[in-house]
């Protein structure tokens, strides 16, 4: 028959090693859930960063140009309707 002392020591020893398992088996199950996470979101149709900046660029840029356009619209028509009342006259 075991002691006391024998069976606080094997309890302790078996305490431990559970710790043990849990710690591992917590990482291991938090490294699976990152790992499942990155799949995930790279299944998923993101753009990179680099992409969007240079579609918002390319988008400045198209309304720069449509304002251009706008203004000079706006000039040849107040143009012909200046030119279309002189000859009215």
């Amino acid at each position: 028959m075991q002691n006391k002392s024998e069976f606080g020591g094997d309890f302790a020893k078996f305490i431990n090693g559970l710790a043990g398992t849990v710690a591992c088996m917590s990482r291991e199950a938090g490294e699976s859930a990152r790992e499942r996470t990155r799949e995930w979101i790279a299944g998923l149709d993101f753009v990179s960063r680099e992409e969007f900046d240079a579609v918002k660029e390319m988008a400045a840029k198209a309304r720069e140009e449509a304002d251009s356009l706008k203004a000079r619209v706006a000039a040849l028509e107040s143009a012909l309707a200046t030119k279309g009342a002189g000859e009215a006259e």
